[in-house]
Order: structure tokens, then sequence, then C-alpha cells
């Protein structure tokens, strides 16, 4: 199983940025995915989820209203749309696929790096 992120980069605050994660090896549609973050001397955090099914997502305070998560089953890939950027979201971001049998996750990517400058 593979993971693999995309997208990020360096951008000024009240940018943007599309995270993408392509997935390999497992069957995408069975699997609720997520993205984490995690900010120099940090622990990682929760950023976002959709479930298995694109039918629910879910988000974490700091994000909500800035950014967008959604799934694409035919593609095997997930997206993070994230507008309005703050300094504070400057982290290495990382997706993970959890199965809807499973309440932990199963599979990490190797995380994109985001730095938003003020």
């Amino acid at each position: 199983v593979q993971l693999v992120e995309s997208g990020g980069g360096s951008v000024q605050a009240g940018g943007s940025l599309r995270l993408s994660c392509a997935a390999s090896g497992l069957t995408f549609s069975a699997y609720h995915m997520a993205w984490f973050r995690q900010a120099p001397g940090k622990e990682r955090e929760f950023v976002a989820t959709i479930s298995w099914t694109d039918a629910n997502t879910g988000y974490t305070d700091s994000v909500k209203g800035r950014f967008t998560i959604s799934r694409d089953n035919t593609k095997n890939t997930v997206y993070l749309q994230m507008n309005s950027l703050k300094p504070e979201d400057t982290a290495v971001y990382y997706c993970a696929a959890r199965h809807l049998t499973r309440s932990n996750y199963d599979y990490w990517g190797q995380g994109t790096q985001v730095t938003v400058s003020s």
C-alpha cells in the first residue's frame, strides 16, 4: 500500500494550495481518508476527514470554513483544498487511510511540506 501526497509548497498568507494524496494497493472506496499535520516542535494533529462513501466530512475547528476535503474514488485520490492560509497552517501534511471496519488509521503517506509566510 502506498499513499503519496503532493501539492505542498510555499505561499503567502491569504493564498491557497490544493493537496492531493494518491492511494495504491488498497480498495480505496473501502477506506475513510483523513489529513493530519505536524508543525515543528508540535504533535501531529487531525485536520480533516472524509468517509468512505463521501457522505460525511469533519474538520478541526481551526480550519473550518477555509479547508475542504474531497475524494475521487475513480482516481483513488483524496484532496485538501486550503484557502485563506495563515502562517499557523505551516506544517508537514500527511494523508492517512482507515478501513471502514477499523478505528485506527492503517496507512500513512510520507508527508508534504506547506509553508505560509506572513
